[in-house]
């Protein structure tokens, strides 16, 4: 069961979410935030200090879903692009986030969070290379970095500027199966007929 205190603070961070992945850290504001979380500012200012605090706190819980919700076994990378793809298409508002932390371009704003980045970690990743599932030439880093773009192209394509779509549609199953299928080819290209 919930307390008060903490039934508030989730509310803060529910509101700051949507505040935060509409404006960014400078566009947002801590008098709306606290609105729409039905909270006083000064409640939001005890639990978070300032709102560079809480965009922070913002960006750690969204990392915080996303690991928990992306397998990590790098014997099943494209699993990790497909269930990537899926989440980034039902929280844009996580990518609005790191847009919007990579455009403030402030030292130290991205999240610190224990649980790490999601999908495999670079040592399951060096494991399964040493074991022959993946092609040791990449750079375990390198891959997940070229996974993870892979399984949010189109939840970050403004595809409906340029085809008409609606945004929707960037979470087809169509799309899915082609982030998949391109995954698989990085991992397990076909040689070049000579």
């Amino acid at each position: 069961m919930r307390t008060d205190g903490e039934a508030t603070r989730a509310r803060i961070l529910a509101a700051a979410r949507t505040e935060f992945a509409r404006y960014g850290l400078a566009g947002a504001r801590v008098d709306r935030i606290a609105a729409e979380a039905r909270a006083s500012k000064e409640r939001l200012y005890a639990y978070f200090g300032d709102k560079r605090s809480l965009f922070t706190a913002v960006l750690e819980v969204n990392m915080q879903e996303t690991t928990e919700r992306i397998p990590r076994d790098a014997h099943d990378l494209p699993g990790f692009v497909s269930a990537m793809f899926d989440h980034a298409t039902e929280n844009p508002d996580h990518l609005r986030m790191l847009d919007w932390a990579r455009l403030e371009n402030e030292p130290g704003l991205a999240p610190q969070t224990p649980c790490g980045r999601p999908g495999p970690t670079t040592e399951d990743i060096v494991r399964a290379q040493e074991q022959g599932i993946i092609d040791p030439g990449w750079d375990p880093d390198d891959l997940v970095v070229l996974l993870l773009s892979l399984a949010t192209a189109w939840a970050q394509s403004p595809q409906s500027l340029f085809t008409g779509e609606p945004e929707e549609a960037s979470g087809s199953p169509r799309r899915r199966d082609a982030a998949v299928a391109a995954a698989c080819r990085i991992l397990n290209p076909k040689p070049h007929a000579g």
